[in-house]
Protein backbone atom coordinates (compact mmCIF):
# COMPACT_ATOMS: atom_id res chain seq x y z
CA UNK A 1 0.00 0.00 0.00
CA UNK A 2 0.94 3.36 -0.87
CA UNK A 3 0.54 6.63 0.98
CA UNK A 4 -0.89 10.23 -1.55
CA UNK A 5 2.65 11.25 -1.89
CA UNK A 6 3.70 8.25 -3.10
CA UNK A 7 1.19 7.58 -5.54
CA UNK A 8 1.32 11.13 -6.96
CA UNK A 9 4.82 10.96 -7.22
CA UNK A 10 4.85 7.80 -9.47
CA UNK A 11 2.15 8.83 -11.19
CA UNK A 12 3.47 11.74 -12.25
CA UNK A 13 7.28 10.06 -12.87
CA UNK A 14 5.00 7.76 -15.65
CA UNK A 15 2.97 10.44 -17.26
CA UNK A 16 6.06 12.73 -17.48
CA UNK A 17 8.13 9.84 -18.89
CA UNK A 18 5.29 8.62 -21.21
CA UNK A 19 4.63 12.62 -22.33
CA UNK A 20 8.13 12.79 -23.83
CA UNK A 21 8.27 9.20 -25.43
CA UNK A 22 4.53 9.59 -26.64
CA UNK A 23 5.10 13.17 -28.28
CA UNK A 24 8.38 12.91 -29.22
CA UNK A 25 9.03 9.21 -30.28
CA UNK A 26 5.78 7.80 -30.94
CA UNK A 27 4.61 11.44 -32.80
CA UNK A 28 5.13 10.43 -36.74
CA UNK A 29 6.83 13.48 -38.73
CA UNK A 30 3.79 13.61 -41.05
CA UNK A 31 1.72 14.26 -38.06
CA UNK A 32 4.05 16.53 -36.16
CA UNK A 33 4.51 18.69 -39.32
CA UNK A 34 0.51 18.77 -40.50
CA UNK A 35 -1.26 18.67 -37.00
CA UNK A 36 -0.99 22.57 -36.64
CA UNK A 37 -2.57 23.11 -40.74
CA UNK A 38 -6.39 24.61 -40.94
CA UNK A 39 -7.95 22.04 -42.79
CA UNK A 40 -9.26 18.47 -42.39
CA UNK A 41 -5.51 16.76 -42.86
CA UNK A 42 -4.36 18.62 -40.02
CA UNK A 43 -6.97 18.06 -37.71
CA UNK A 44 -6.88 14.39 -38.52
CA UNK A 45 -3.06 14.53 -37.92
CA UNK A 46 -3.24 16.60 -34.68
CA UNK A 47 -6.32 13.81 -33.67
CA UNK A 48 -4.00 10.97 -34.35
CA UNK A 49 -1.31 12.32 -32.24
CA UNK A 50 -3.05 12.69 -29.31
CA UNK A 51 -4.79 8.98 -29.66
CA UNK A 52 -1.12 7.88 -29.60
CA UNK A 53 0.21 10.36 -27.30
CA UNK A 54 -2.78 9.05 -24.86
CA UNK A 55 -2.33 5.50 -25.45
CA UNK A 56 1.17 5.33 -24.65
CA UNK A 57 0.85 7.31 -21.99
CA UNK A 58 -2.10 4.74 -20.61
CA UNK A 59 0.45 2.02 -21.20
CA UNK A 60 2.79 2.98 -19.02
CA UNK A 61 0.62 4.31 -16.37
CA UNK A 62 -1.45 0.98 -16.43
CA UNK A 63 2.26 -0.98 -15.88
CA UNK A 64 3.30 1.62 -12.78
CA UNK A 65 0.16 0.66 -11.40
CA UNK A 66 0.50 -2.64 -11.99
CA UNK A 67 3.78 -3.22 -10.97
CA UNK A 68 4.29 -0.90 -8.12
CA UNK A 69 0.58 -2.32 -6.54
CA UNK A 70 -0.97 1.08 -6.55
CA UNK A 71 -4.06 2.32 -5.41
CA UNK A 72 -5.70 4.23 -8.60
CA UNK A 73 -9.27 5.08 -9.70
CA UNK A 74 -9.78 3.49 -13.47
CA UNK A 75 -12.44 6.75 -13.74
CA UNK A 76 -9.54 8.84 -12.20
CA UNK A 77 -7.51 7.62 -14.64
CA UNK A 78 -9.70 7.89 -17.82
CA UNK A 79 -10.96 11.24 -16.74
CA UNK A 80 -7.25 12.53 -16.67
CA UNK A 81 -6.16 11.22 -19.44
CA UNK A 82 -9.55 12.48 -21.16
CA UNK A 83 -8.53 16.14 -19.89
CA UNK A 84 -4.97 16.14 -20.70
CA UNK A 85 -6.09 14.55 -24.62
CA UNK A 86 -8.19 17.48 -25.30
CA UNK A 87 -5.87 20.45 -24.13
CA UNK A 88 -3.09 18.83 -26.01
CA UNK A 89 -5.40 18.97 -29.01
CA UNK A 90 -5.87 22.11 -28.17
CA UNK A 91 -2.69 23.44 -28.20
CA UNK A 92 -1.26 21.28 -30.80
CA UNK A 93 -3.58 23.14 -33.02
CA UNK A 94 -1.29 26.07 -32.79
CA UNK A 95 -3.47 28.54 -33.94
CA UNK A 96 -5.15 28.22 -30.83
CA UNK A 97 -2.19 28.57 -28.78
CA UNK A 98 -0.99 31.80 -30.75
CA UNK A 99 -3.78 33.69 -30.36
CA UNK A 100 -3.95 32.88 -26.28
CA UNK A 101 -0.58 33.82 -26.44
CA UNK A 102 -1.12 37.18 -28.32
CA UNK A 103 -4.10 37.42 -25.83
CA UNK A 104 -1.53 37.28 -22.95
CA UNK A 105 1.33 39.22 -24.96
CA UNK A 106 3.23 36.05 -24.74
CA UNK A 107 3.97 35.76 -28.50
CA UNK A 108 7.88 36.45 -28.27
CA UNK A 109 7.95 33.83 -25.81
CA UNK A 110 5.44 31.47 -28.88
CA UNK A 111 7.89 32.14 -30.90
CA UNK A 112 11.35 31.22 -29.13
CA UNK A 113 13.69 28.62 -30.61
CA UNK A 114 12.02 29.69 -33.76
CA UNK A 115 13.53 31.89 -36.84
CA UNK A 116 10.80 34.25 -35.83
CA UNK A 117 12.17 35.14 -32.53
CA UNK A 118 14.36 38.38 -32.93
CA UNK A 119 16.81 36.25 -30.98
CA UNK A 120 16.52 32.92 -32.86
CA UNK A 121 20.04 30.63 -32.50
CA UNK A 122 22.32 30.74 -34.95
CA UNK A 123 25.25 28.28 -36.26
CA UNK A 124 28.82 29.52 -36.72
CA UNK A 125 27.73 30.81 -39.95
CA UNK A 126 24.97 32.81 -38.90
CA UNK A 127 22.07 30.35 -40.57
CA UNK A 128 18.70 29.26 -38.25
CA UNK A 129 20.41 26.43 -35.94
CA UNK A 130 16.94 24.48 -35.54
CA UNK A 131 15.90 23.52 -32.18
CA UNK A 132 13.13 22.31 -29.85
CA UNK A 133 13.55 25.85 -28.30
CA UNK A 134 10.13 26.36 -25.86
CA UNK A 135 6.93 28.07 -26.56
CA UNK A 136 5.35 26.52 -29.43
CA UNK A 137 8.46 24.72 -30.71
CA UNK A 138 7.04 24.57 -34.12
CA UNK A 139 4.77 26.37 -36.67
CA UNK A 140 2.37 28.72 -35.84
CA UNK A 141 0.73 29.30 -39.04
Amino acid sequence: MTDTAGTFAAVFAALFVAHSVGDHWVQTSAQAAAKGDHDHAGRLACARHVATLTLTKAVVLAAVVFVLGLEASVLGAVLGLTVDAVSHYWADRRFTLARLAGACRKTEFLVLGTPAHPKHPVTADGEYAPTLGTGASGSTR
